[in-house]
Parts: C-alpha cells; structure tokens; sequence
C-alpha cells in the first residue's frame, strides 16, 4: 500500500470515527440494545455465546464503583463543612425516605387498583428462606471492622461510611490548624482527589464507548438465554410493576420535584439523566451505573460535588424506590397466587417490610429477588413463588433499577436547590439543541 493510499485510509477512518461520535452515545446505546434484544430473539440460546462481551462491560463498570465512591466523596468533603454535611446528609436521606415511603404505597395503590394474578395458574417453584436484616444488624455493617477490606469486598455501606469519616476529620483538621504546612498538606490532598475525579470521568467516557458493545452483547445473551413465554405468561405483574413506577416517576420525581420544587421543566431533568437511565435499564444494577450517574450530574444537571459526592454513592445502595414498587405488588401478586387476599395489616407490615430491606439490600442484580424472600416469609407465603417470579426478574429489575437511578439523581437536584448547589444557568438547563446535551457527559476532545 502507498503512502497516499495509507493516508487516505487514515483520514477515511478518522471521519467514520468522528460521524459515529457524532451521533449522541443515548442513541448509540438505545440502537445497540435494540438490535441485541433482536439478535437474541432469533439466535435464541445461540446468542449466549455474546456473553463475555457484556460481562467485560459490567466489570468495567464494577471496576469504578469503589474508586468512584472514595473520590467522589472526599472531593465532596472538601466543600463541606461539618454543619453543611449535617444539612445535606440529613436532607438526602430524609428525602430517600420519603420517596420509598411514597413508592411503596404506589405499588399497593396499583397492586389493589389492578388485581395481578388472580388469572395466573401457579406452577411452583425454588426458592431459598433469607431472614429480613434487623435494624440493628443493618446498624452494625454500616460500621466496618476493616475499612480497606470493606473496599475490597465491595461493601458499599462501610465504604461509604468510612469515607465520609475520615473526610468529614480531614476538614475539621484543616479548620483548626495553626500550621501553614497541615493546611497545604490537605489541601494538596484534595487537589490529588480533585485530579483523580477528572481522571475517572475520562475513564468513564471510554467505558461508555465500549458499552454499545456491551449492551448489544447483554441484551443478546440475555433475550437469548431467558426467551420472551415467561415475560407473556407473567405479563400483568409486569405491566402492573411498570405502570407503577411510571406513575412515580412522572408525578414525584417529574412533578413534584423537577415542576413543583425545582421549577424546572422535566424535559430538561430527562435529558440531563437519560444516559444513566438507559445503562441502569441495561445492566440492572444502580451500583454498576454509579460511574454513569455521577457524570450526569457533574455534567449534564450542573449539581455541585459537595451534594451529589455525598447523595448518589449512598442512593445507590439505600435508594430503593423501583424495588419499593416492585415488591409491593408483587406481594399483592403472590398472594392472589394463592387465593389469600392481604388485609390492611398485612399491606401496612409490607409497606414497613420494604422500607427497610431496601436500605440493607445491595444495588445490584439478583437483589429483588432477595427483598421478595424476606417478604414473602413475613406474610406467610409459600417461598416457591420466587422461582415462578424469576422468569420475568431480568425485565422487572431493569424498570427498578431504572426508577431508582432517575430518583438519586432527583433528590440530589432537590437537595442541590435547597442548599444553593446546583446551578440552572448551564448545564441540560438551558435551552440548547438535544444533539448538544445528548454527548455533553460522555465525549471528549480529540
């Protein structure tokens, strides 16, 4: 080959690179998960074979949950003193609260509204007994016995917790020094944090460009493996399910939060959270989104480190709203399975159930499945229903995880107006072509 030749193909290349960077990653991801789901459809089982593509995206993924939580809430310590962490902390979780109270009872609303499987013949079903977490047992791993094997094992709530710890002693310290050399030594320490952050961002977008492969793979592998009979056959609990989290979305995050509190138009929230969205819906984990959602809020919603530091790695792990949704009604589901029809008592023991599994029950996949278990033992049912449930697991936790992740980025909009930390002047806010903000968090220069 010439060299004009290598050149021409060097530049024919470049531009394709730059045409297809051009079209908005949302896109690019919805495309790619379109066509995988049909792949898989006519591979069938064949598609399995896509497999590794989609777990190298999910451990990419996994591979920046801790590093993302440490940088991203020590570089939000820096902003804060101990009176405003009090403010935000108290806030974010108060809100965290309010939502998967007003989620849960959603779900029972619809569930009652709606009937889901008095038509469904039951076939039985495995399943093992879990033992709900009791408020102190939760109370207990919040505190690690060793913070650097916490990170290790991935135990986001001792993670958390540390973090916060040693952030909170390190601002503290910087308050009352006297010496010239402590401050410099800390503030040079949260320049490195500072650094580090930018860095995981860019790590982030590469991530994201791999993740068209990534989702194609899994949405292949996963239609392919698990078929479509199970989500027809169970079709009511997974309508209902959806018209419940579509209800909580457009009315309490959309309407209450974004119209009612923020005084913004939900259209520009959406698409400043819409990336996160769809990864959450892909890969059904608010943990392995964590990357993708902080970087929608850094730079698409414009909310300040010191409030989404602190409020998405910890939604993340105790913001449970879609799963709320989701065993509500499938508790009302289960027990019309049974021919039991659940009195006020037993829907109010539910509602109290899923409030607090939520915030002992890890953000990844397979966790609802767990949360059913601890509630179907409290009400008494036959813990056989989880197996018949788990046919449709793979699409009800996507429509979960996807609330949950749309509801972090809410209430850390919220809080962010409550404490003059977000900034509507830029950022979605504005008014600007939808090209523009659909790359604005995941492209870079060239």
């Amino acid at each position: 080959m010439t060299e004009t030749s290598q050149s021409q193909t060097h530049s024919l290349a470049h531009r394709s690179w730059r045409r297809y960077r051009s079209v908005p990653i949302i896109y690019r991801i919805a495309a790619a998960f379109v066509l995988g789901s049909a792949l898989g459809a006519v591979l069938g089982e064949q598609a399995g074979v896509l497999s590794p593509l989609g777990d190298i995206f999910l451990r990419l993924l996994e591979m920046l949950i801790i590093p993302i939580i440490v940088f991203t809430l020590l570089g939000g310590m820096r902003k804060l003193t101990p009176s405003r962490l009090g403010k935000v902390g108290g806030l974010t979780v108060g809100l965290y609260i309010v939502t998967t109270t007003i989620a849960a009872a959603i779900g029972l609303a619809v569930a009652n509204l709606f009937d889901p499987g008095s038509a469904v013949e039951f076939t039985g079903g495995e399943a093992q007994e879990a033992e709900p977490p009791t408020v102190t047992e939760v109370l207990l791993g919040i505190v690690p016995e060793n913070p650097l094997a916490a990170m290790v094992e991935g135990d986001i709530l001792a993670t958390i917790f540390f973090v916060i710890v040693f952030g909170l002693a390190l601002t503290m310290v910087r308050e009352a020094a006297t010496e010239e050399s402590v401050t410099d030594a800390i503030d040079g320490f949260f320049a490195f944090i500072e650094a580090g952050t930018q860095a995981l961002f860019k790590i982030v977008w590469g991530v994201m460009e791999y993740g068209v492969i990534g989702v194609f793979a899994l949405m292949a592998a996963s239609i392919g493996t698990e078929g479509l009979g199970a989500i027809v056959q169970l079709g009511s609990l997974v309508a209902v399910i959806g018209i419940g989290i579509v209800i909580h979305m457009t009315v309490t995050y959309l309407g209450v939060m974004t119209i009612g509190i923020l005084g913004q138009s939900p259209i520009a929230f959406l698409n400043g959270a819409k990336d996160a969205m769809v990864t959450a819906f892909a890969i059904r984990s608010s943990s392995g989104t964590l990357p993708v959602t902080v970087t929608n809020a850094e730079k698409n919603l414009k909310i300040d480190e010191s409030v989404y530091g602190f409020g998405l790695p910890l939604g993340a792990t105790i913001n449970m709203d879609g799963a709320a949704i989701r065993q509500a009604v499938t508790a009302v589901f289960a027990a019309n399975l049974v021919g039991i029809s659940l009195g006020l008592g037993e829907q109010i023991l539910v509602l109290f159930t899923v409030i607090l599994i939520s915030i002992g029950t890890a953000g990844v996949p397979g966790a609802g499945l767990i949360m059913l278990t601890v509630i179907l033992s409290a009400l008494g049912l036959p813990l056989e229903i989880v197996g018949f449930v788990a046919g449709v697991d793979p699409i009800l936790g996507r429509l979960a995880t996807t609330n949950n992740v749309t509801g972090d980025l809410a209430v850390s909009s919220v809080v962010g107006k409550w404490t003059d930390a977000i900034d509507f002047t830029e950022g979605t806010w504005v008014d600007r072509p939808a090209s523009e903000l659909g790359q604005e968090s995941v492209t870079t220069d060239d």
